[in-house]
């Protein structure tokens, strides 16, 4: 049971960071703040049985649709850090190496890459952007604060 507290505590952790990075490069850079708007009426739409959109944003707003969408999004880190934890091992947990956490970390792009981005009518990866390997650029990025959000908090937790 340790185990998975640990787990929930780093995905909490990794997926504030991950936020944290997102402001940071909206206040400096003026990058978009992180908009969960569509990925939750995504995921309503899935659970009334259509995963694959055109362009989510064409369809119609679902209520609380931000709300959900920001809820699955700490939901998945949540989940990721309890994967992760059993997965490693506890082992892994006496002494937290980064690398393996985060090549994990970098791993899990691939929900977003081949099933959230394209469910949104985004192309695989991003594809349907104008500027596709910038965002998976940023991506990667992401996911490696994701990954040392949560390496903080275990060595913390340990």
């Amino acid at each position: 049971m340790q185990q998975v507290l640990v787990g929930i505590a780093m995905g909490l952790g990794g997926t504030v960071a991950m936020d944290l990075w997102a402001l940071l490069l909206h206040l400096v850079l003026g990058y978009p703040k992180p908009a969960w708007r569509n990925p939750g009426r995504w995921v309503v739409r899935v659970l009334q049985g259509k995963v694959f959109h055109d362009d989510i944003a064409a369809t119609p707003p679902v209520a609380n649709e931000s709300a959900i969408g920001w809820s699955f999004h700490y939901a998945v880190g949540v989940a990721y850090g309890v994967i992760f934890v059993l997965l490693a091992g506890p082992g892994w947990l006496e002494e937290p190496r980064f690398l393996p956490l985060w090549l994990f970390a970098l791993v899990t792009i691939a929900a977003g890459w081949f099933l959230l981005q394209p469910g949104m009518g985004l192309g695989w990866a991003l594809s349907k952007t104008p500027t596709p390997w910038k965002g998976r650029a940023l991506g990667l990025l992401a996911h490696t604060v994701f990954g040392l959000g949560m390496w903080a908090v275990a060595l913390v937790a340990t």
